[in-house]
């Protein structure tokens, strides 16, 4: 039997998951996503962990991709396995797993635990059937219906089913014990023994009732006793349980203690019961019946001690890779009832020449989650990149929507990595390796090196960890120094960049980096870097992308006017 299974990594060599750093899960609007999608904060760092770890590896996001298909199209599959694996996790947290058996252990939380056992035996059966009665197609989910089989046709599944039930029914038919107590001759207790188990309940005219008409009648005291041999008689050990001790604890007594037909002296000499003894009878009740009954302990214990740990750890284990795919169901299944638009993402080899991505109708998946813009004011938007089109030098009005699709693509990659439906109309694409964000950095962070060293360093770092199978993604970068130099920068940054044959999308207002890309597009790179524009129509921001050249001054008019700062509207003769 394999030891372990998983819905979200499949069981491939050599595969390499990079970790996105906090400040580009924040770049991206990713943690107001995940915080959205979680119903707690445990989930939403679980669901932030695997949605932030990536692979270039197309079969690790076509894996996600197929079970997250199972997941969506079969509802009431998703809700009964999260019951069923909400029920083993319990076992886990509070039940068989959490405690250890020792010496101290009763008959009653023995049997408790017994129960605990039938109780995962029942759920793992429960799983099979249900993987089993559903039209699953994905091969994580046929891999967990094979590996939950081979749990349950295991030789040692099947013992503890069969000792389980056998141990069961043993401990079902103990209703009730008979014990013998033994006197001196100053009526004291002087020994305990178990006569019988019964598989009956007594009933209220049982052994009290006989006791007490014994004492009251003529000539009550019965010569010998009344099973004569037929029974043995069990004594438990004095050393161990003091007679005294005994018999003050023993719950039975309570009642015996509170007749009036026994003499307050002698109920001296037995002891007194704790006030609370009626809430302490339980546990010593326990303790004495446990003596008793060594040899069903004894068993109890030798069984358990043996299956205690049997496949739960492997089950609960995929407790919160169904947590993740159940979340991001339920957010998509939402959202799409918003009419908001969404399609299964389609990965590709990098080798096949067809590009790099090609993606009809995305939209900023923070936005629309938000509820900013109903899904009919949301605009969608195309975009492609291959060797023509690696970087983007993207620029336009202010607020007029580059952070927000440079967002977009970003997100749409982690989404569909992360085997999740996409914001998009058809999204095909290679899967990158990491994310990288230069976005503007906060003020208590340049203190140090000043802006303009702070971004350098950073983009530094950026360049020398990105691959040709990374995204990078650019906000304002190098703009908060003067033109001439931000620009030099810049331009190096570009070139760097296409060497390396790096997905970029560069926003930023120096629209003279956008007219020089001939120029720079002219040395002998595998790729080339493109002008993309936010259009404006008739002044006003369309938050639509083209490829185009830039729209210059433009927006420093639009800017102006918006401001009151154009010299007609400073002097008063607009």
């Amino acid at each position: 039997m394999s030891n372990s299974v998983s819905i979200l990594f499949p069981d491939i060599e050599n595969v390499k998951y990079n970790q996105l750093s906090a400040v580009t899960c924040h770049d991206l609007g990713l943690d107001a996503i995940c915080k959205q999608l979680a119903a707690n904060e445990k989930e939403e760092k679980l669901i932030m962990s695997v949605l932030s770890n990536l692979s270039s590896d197309s079969r690790v996001a076509g894996y996600r991709a197929e079970v997250f298909e199972d997941m969506i199209n079969l509802p009431s599959m998703r809700n009964n396995m999260k019951e069923l694996l909400d029920q083993v996790q319990m076992l886990k947290d509070f039940g068989i797993m959490k405690r250890e058996f020792d010496k101290k252990s009763g008959l009653w939380d023995l049997l408790h635990r017994l129960d605990e056992i039938k109780d995962y035996i029942n759920c793992v059966e429960a799983i099979s059937d249900c993987l089993s009665a559903n039209d699953i197609k994905s091969e994580g989910l046929l891999n967990l219906k094979a590996f939950v089989n081979s749990i349950i046709e295991d030789p040692s599944f099947e013992g503890m089913k069969k000792d389980i039930e056998a141990l069961k029914a043993d401990t079902s038919s103990l209703q009730s014990i008979t014990v013998g107590i033994n006197l001196n001759s100053r009526f004291e207790a002087e020994s305990i023994g178990l006569i019988s188990v019964n598989n009956q309940k007594f009933k209220s005219s049982g052994i009290l009732s006989n006791f007490t008409e014994a004492l009251t009648s003529k000539g009550g005291i019965s010569q010998g006793n009344d099973w004569n041999g037929d029974m043995h008689y069990h004594d438990i050990d004095g050393k161990s349980l003091t007679p005294f001790k005994t018999v003050e604890k023993f719950a039975g007594l309570m009642a015996l203690q509170q007749t009036p037909l026994v003499d307050r002296r002698t109920s001296d000499s037995i002891g007194n019961i704790p006030a609370n003894g009626g809430e302490e009878s339980p546990f010593y009740l326990d303790q004495v019946i446990s003596k008793m009954l060594n040899h069903l302990v004894k068993n109890l214990k030798e069984v358990l001690s043996k299956y205690v740990t049997v496949a739960v750890a492997n089950i609960t284990g995929l407790i919160p890779e169904f947590v993740y795919y159940i979340r991001t169901s339920e957010f998509i299944e939402k959202l799409k009832e918003k009419n908001y638009s969404f399609c299964i993402p389609t990965p590709i080899d990098k080798n096949n020449n067809s590009g790099f991505m090609d993606a009809k109708g995305i939209y900023n998946l923070k936005l629309a989650s938000s509820g900013v813009c109903s899904a009919e004011e949301i605009v969608v938007n195309d975009l492609i990149f291959d060797k023509e089109n690696m970087i983007y030098i993207l620029t336009g009005a202010n607020r007029g929507g580059k952070t927000t699709i440079t967002q977009a693509v970003g997100l749409c990659y982690v989404m569909a990595q992360g085997g999740i439906y996409v914001p998009a109309d058809s999204f095909c694409y290679v899967p990158i390796d990491a994310i990288y964000t230069h976005f503007p950095a906060d003020e208590d962070k340049t203190m140090d090196l000043g802006r303009l060293g702070e971004e350098c360093t950073r983009f530094k770092e950026l360049y020398n960890s990105a691959t040709e199978d990374s995204l990078v993604l650019m906000n304002e970068t190098f703009s908060t120094t003067s033109f001439e130099e931000g620009y030099y920068i810049a331009v190096d940054s570009v070139k760097a960049l296409l060497s390396k044959g790096v997905r970029t999308i560069y926003n930023t207002h120096m629209h003279k980096l956008a007219y020089d890309l001939d120029s720079i597009n002219s040395e002998e790179y595998n790729s080339k870097a493109k002008s993309l524009v936010m259009k404006s129509d008739e002044g006003k921001r369309s938050f639509k992308v083209a490829v185009a050249p830039p729209e210059g001054m433009s927006y420093a008019v639009d800017i102006a006017r918006k401001y009151g700062v154009t010299y007609d509207m400073l002097t008063g003769n607009n």
